[in-house]
């Protein structure tokens, strides 16, 4: 009867550990609040803060030497906001814009400059970032990169999921890209 109870008790919390990994392993990440300013967010393992790219003004006109502010929303702290540190503005989450012509600015994450995004101003009169998802032009509203394992400078990049919205037909348009 000893047997049984510690074959059930070891089963038992086999099954925590077991659920908790799963658990670990397919975390919520949140939805960054309402922003007019929003224009993008990237989230990634191995937590849920989120970095969003949003629309740099400069007493209310889009500053064009710098338009777009990258910053962290700390979920998993606080939910506060806060800057980029060097390491990460100049070597991963930082963004290079060039101005292309009036309201039209080609960009890409410095850590990934194959990648390339443009941010111009649509027919609704506000700014989007346009991005190829799927060999379809699209509003980008999210990326997910899941990383296993790596180093902070080299991480093992998974996959990329992009998420965004077709400006025509107002459907979403998602791609899951193998790095």
């Amino acid at each position: 009867m000893k047997n049984t109870t510690v074959k059930q008790l070891t089963l038992f919390i086999a099954g925590i550990l077991v659920t908790g990994l799963v658990m670990a392993q397919e975390m919520v990440f949140p939805t960054p609040p309402p922003n007019p300013n929003q224009l993008f967010y990237l989230q990634r393992d191995p937590n849920t803060n989120t970095i969003v790219c949003e629309l740099n003004y400069k007493d209310g006109i889009l500053d064009e030497e710098d338009p777009v502010h990258v910053f962290w929303l700390r979920f998993g702290e606080k939910g506060q906001r806060a800057e980029l540190n060097f390491v990460q503005r100049k070597f991963a989450y930082g963004v290079k814009t060039r101005l292309l012509e009036k309201d039209k600015y080609e960009l890409h994450f410095v850590s990934y400059k194959k990648y390339l995004m443009h941010l111009m101003k649509a027919a609704d009169n506000k700014y989007h970032v346009y991005a190829t998802i799927n060999k379809k032009q699209a509003i980008l509203n999210r990326i997910f990169v899941r990383i296993k394992g790596g180093s902070f400078w080299t991480p093992h990049v998974e996959y990329v999921d992009l998420v965004g919205i077709d400006p025509v037909t107002g459907t979403e348009v998602t791609e899951r890209m193998k790095i």
